[in-house]
């Protein structure tokens, strides 16, 4: 057994014994023990409020903050949202653009191509 639990046992028989072994009637005895049971009674009721509202207390603390995430969450899913928007819009507009300035590197490039092809052909004749 743990010493706590000794000692908890050691002051329970005591006062068992002091109560038993008093100098006071059976009726005194038992008016004490009716009294002190009415003031335990009384302490476990205001302990027991007590509790109840830290309770209520964390509880409503608990709500707020998961309100809080919650509408948090939601923002960030929002932001992401139009970011991703915006990144697929600009890489459309960067992806139209490659193809432009393909086109145009293709179309100089054929140009020169035909080009070269007149200038061998003017030298070959």
């Amino acid at each position: 057994m743990s010493k706590l639990f000794k000692l908890i046992i050691a002051a329970a028989g005591g006062f068992i014994a002091g109560i038993l072994l008093a100098p006071k009637s059976g009726k005194e005895t038992r008016d004490d023990l009716k009294a002190k049971a009415e003031e335990a009674k009384s302490k476990a009721k205001v302990k027991a409020d007590q509790l109840k509202d830290v309770a209520n207390d964390s509880k409503q603390t608990l709500k707020k903050s998961t309100d809080t995430a919650s509408k948090e969450a939601v923002a960030f899913g929002r932001s992401a949202k139009a970011t991703a928007e915006k990144i697929a819009a600009e890489a459309a507009e960067l992806g139209g653009e490659a193809r432009t300035r393909a086109s145009r590197v293709a179309a100089d490039a054929k140009k020169t191509a035909e080009t070269i092809q007149k200038d061998a052909e003017k030298r070959l004749k």
